[in-house]
């Protein structure tokens, strides 16, 4: 337990740090040098926003306005074009901060953005063409509001074997984690203890699980972390990789493939990562 714990003390502090070096964290070197940043687009001028993305089809993808945006999602190509567009009836947008879709063709969207850490109706949209259900969920470990230690806001998650996976946004000064948490994907009310956590300076600005379910990945700003699934278990004891970034204020990604990986920021730019390889259990 304690060698685990040292373990995740270290990786996490050289994520802190901003180094990301290769020769400090084990898997790290061959997987920076063989990876490789592009621009690829320009997201449309109705994207002005853009704080998720979700598999459409064909190389196309959902996108959506941050807080106060309508209720739509956008199609987007990988130039950034807006081709479609769709309105989540029975739906506002408050502060919809991410999307994720199922192996069934739902798609969630996260109006869980709580800035102020004090907002009582958290809530996913389950849409399925014109049909919108609603999964409304609260934090078991809030008891104020608004809360004392602001970890209760929430910008990342992704779809996983009938479970949302949810990873907290700190806005703590100093001890800073990311805590992650678990609710069915079925439209009721849940309450929600954290999983697990993991010491990061970084604040964490949204998630996705690789296409083969060995991988999931959560983006900051300014950096990429990639960690290993193992017995269909979502936890972060196999870190594997941390990837720099540095491409303004992003909070949307999404593995394309298993080898490459789409980005992008609030100032309507859309980036690819292309890895000569896939990130490997190698730890």
């Amino acid at each position: 337990m304690l060698k685990y714990q040292l373990a995740l003390f270290y990786f996490a502090f050289k994520i802190a740090t901003c180094s990301c070096n290769p020769e400090k964290v084990k898997g790290l070197e061959n997987y920076r040098s063989q990876s490789k940043i592009s621009k690829i687009g320009k997201l449309d001028i109705q994207v002005d926003e853009s704080s998720g993305l979700a598999r459409a089809e064909n190389d196309t993808y959902w996108t959506n306005n941050d807080s106060g945006g309508s209720n739509k999602l956008f199609k987007i190509n990988k130039t950034g074009n807006v081709i479609d567009s769709l309105e989540v009836l029975q739906s506002q947008n408050k502060d919809w901060e991410e999307l994720a879709k199922d192996d069934k063709g739902n798609i969630y969207i996260g109006d869980f953005g709580n800035n102020g850490n004090s907002r009582k109706d958290l809530i996913i949209y389950k849409v399925n063409n014109q049909t919108t259900e609603e999964i409304r969920f609260q934090y078991q470990d809030q008891i104020n509001f608004p809360a004392s230690k602001k970890n209760f806001d929430c910008e990342a998650f992704f779809w996983f074997k009938g479970q949302l996976h949810l990873f907290s946004k700190s806005r703590e000064e100093n001890n800073k984690v990311t805590k992650h948490y678990m609710l069915p994907d079925a439209a009721g009310n849940y309450t929600i203890s954290p999983e697990n956590e993991f010491p990061l300076e970084q604040q964490v600005t949204a998630a996705d699980i690789s296409p083969d379910q060995q991988t999931f990945i959560l983006l900051t700003y300014g950096k990429l972390l990639f960690f290993g699934i193992e017995n269909e278990t979502i936890d972060f004891k196999n870190p594997l990789a941390c990837i720099k970034t540095k491409r303004k204020q992003t909070e949307a990604v999404i593995f394309d493939s298993n080898e490459s990986i789409l980005f992008t920021n609030e100032q309507r730019e859309l980036f690819q990562i292309k890895l000569d390889h896939k990130v490997v259990l190698n730890n």
